[in-house]
């Protein structure tokens, strides 16, 4: 059993890029010139991160760490939920980033290059209890399954976009020019989706080109989402014309999507998509298995232990 100050560091290469390991040796140097007992294991991939948690939790450990992006943390903080809450409420997770986008550290102001100001914060361990946002849906199995998210679920074209996003992102995975076919397919694919949604006491039932449930800031489409009041952010995006699709995407990049006359915002704790027609979904930068029919999405308060920034 690990004692109760010694960390569990799970390293996640990340994908495509020509030296895999290189942050790794930053990493680890950083951890031994400030004398960190720490114990570490490498993911051969994103998915196998919640075996590696699995272990470390039942091993004792009660700082976890992610050398990983938003994939391989939302891997982690499934696990921790699949745990029995009075472990989990004396279990803390960090991060140090390590993915293409990196958007759940981004919300909290962590670095992707300072490795010394990452371990510094999980070092000075100020751990504030944050919110999931959660999808409960039935597989083509007919079982009922569910899932968290931290950042965000879209549904439609921004799905689209991780999809084509991650093909894009090339051996540099460098984070601009990924976005720019990205961006590309945003104006000229104009994908769109007939879709039902109950919204509290609204319907929504028309064709839509997608829709963001931030529970943070949901690769800008919903800025002001915050993974601590207990509710979700959700962008509902109409089909717009042209030239407002070129202005959506300034206003994009510049914070201000919700000023968008095609944005349509709301501020919810649940979310019921009854249709959905042929529209992907994404969760937390991960494409998932389209769920079969209706499915909910709801917010659970307070639930999971983050390090964060003092």
């Amino acid at each position: 059993m690990a004692e109760n100050n010694k960390w569990g560091v799970i390293f996640c290469p990340r994908s495509g890029a020509l030296r895999p390991h290189a942050k790794w040796e930053k990493v680890e140097k950083c951890l031994k010139e400030k004398g960190i007992d720490y114990d570490h294991v490498q993911s051969e991939n994103s998915s196998s991160v919640e075996r590696l948690v699995r272990m470390m939790v039942t091993n004792g450990y009660k700082t976890l760490v992610i050398v990983g992006g938003d994939s391989a943390l939302n891997e982690a903080a499934n696990c921790l939920m699949q745990t029995p809450k009075e472990v989990r409420e004396g279990i803390a997770l960090g991060v140090i980033p390590n993915g293409l986008m990196n958007d759940f550290a981004h919300f909290w102001g962590i670095k992707d290059n300072d490795i010394e100001a990452c371990v510094d914060m999980l070092l000075n361990k100020r751990v504030r209890p944050i919110d999931l946002g959660c999808i409960r849906y039935t597989n083509e199995k007919n079982e009922k399954c569910h899932r968290y998210f931290l950042n965000c679920l879209s549904i439609g074209l921004v799905a689209s976009v991780i999809k084509k996003r991650r093909m894009a992102s090339g051996p540099f995975g460098w984070r601009k020019l990924a976005f720019i076919p990205s961006s590309l397919l945003m104006i000229f694919q104009r994908l769109e989706y007939k879709m039902k949604l109950r919204i509290d006491t609204e319907i929504i039932d028309r064709k839509v080109m997608t829709v963001c449930i931030g529970n943070a800031q949901g690769y800008g489409f919903t800025p002001s989402a915050v993974p601590y009041n207990g509710l979700l952010d959700v962008s509902v995006v109409h089909h717009p014309e042209m030239t407002q699709l070129i202005e959506g995407l300034y206003l994009l990049y510049s914070g201000k999507i919700l000023n968008h006359r095609s944005v349509h915002p709301y501020r919810t704790k649940e979310v019921m998509v009854e249709k959905a027609e042929r529209a992907l979904v994404g969760v937390d930068g991960r494409i998932m298995k389209t769920p079969v029919g209706a499915f909910k999405v709801s917010v659970e308060q307070e639930v999971l232990n983050f390090i964060i920034p003092s």
